[in-house]
């Protein structure tokens, strides 16, 4: 499988094997890969080769190092598009996993600053609050803090948002069609509780997506949402046009 004569340096020939190797299910996901001297052994090549290899598809997110346990092949990321507004249970069903919510807790509160500027309303004007886990098969993808104009969405209130998707009972409940958004995307870290809520190890690095979402018929915003996304398991994608 490694041609040493060839001009394709021998780290990306074993790099796109071991690729192979996982696209094709010979190593299934949770499985361990061969050690870093077992693959130098059986390809004759340095380990310094091989570890190249390994920390490009670890990079790549295909593989995940256990410290004194070795490599295992690492759960596909979700891919979501941010060419068009969607949202986060059409995503699973779109690609052949179950969506859920985790409800944490609904509250009707006083609007901050930050949330009154992002909302444009006054601050101090009551707003909902709905925290959830948002989950895939199962799995906790997200930790989801979102925030609704009271006014227009306080038929909300009582209900049981556990495993619903918000959008599909604003539409029934509220008549709301939400239909465009503005969306930011950056990286921090995890505080102890938001890691116990996602699953991952203390100050792992997440994605901060915030979004500020409109409806149809409204020029001021109805929803901002700020979610904290696992790195482990998410991607998101943009086309471009040049």
């Amino acid at each position: 499988m490694i041609d040493k004569q060839s001009v394709v340096p021998l780290y990306y020939q074993l790099k796109e094997y071991l690729k192979r190797e996982i696209e094709s299910g010979h190593y299934q996901v949770d499985e361990l890969i061969p050690s870093e001297r077992e693959l130098s052994e059986r390809f004759e090549i340095n380990r310094m080769t091989v570890r190249q290899a390994i920390n490009e598809l670890v990079q790549e997110g295909m593989l995940q190092r256990q410290r004194g346990v070795g490599t295992f092949v690492s759960k596909r990321k979700i891919e979501q598009p941010l060419t068009r507004l969607s949202n986060f249970t059409s995503d699973m069903v779109n690609r052949g996993m179950k969506p859920g919510a985790r409800f944490l807790s609904m509250d009707v509160i006083p609007a901050t600053a930050s949330i009154a500027q992002k909302l444009q309303i006054q601050e101090g004007v009551n707003v909902i609050e709905l925290i959830r886990i948002r989950t895939g098969d199962g799995e906790p993808m997200a930790l989801e803090k979102c925030y609704l104009v009271y006014e227009w969405t306080s038929s909300l209130v009582g209900i049981n948002m556990e495993d619903q998707s918000l959008y599909k009972v604003l539409e029934e409940k509220c008549g709301l069609k939400l239909t465009r958004a503005v969306q930011t995307i950056e990286i921090t870290y995890v505080t102890p509780s938001e890691a116990h809520f996602l699953e991952v190890a203390g100050n792992d690095a997440v994605m901060l997506i915030e979004r500020i979402t409109y409806e149809e018929n409204k020029e001021t915003p109805v929803e901002y949402v700020k979610s904290l996304y696992r790195g482990d398991r998410y991607k998101f994608s943009i086309e471009m046009n040049i």
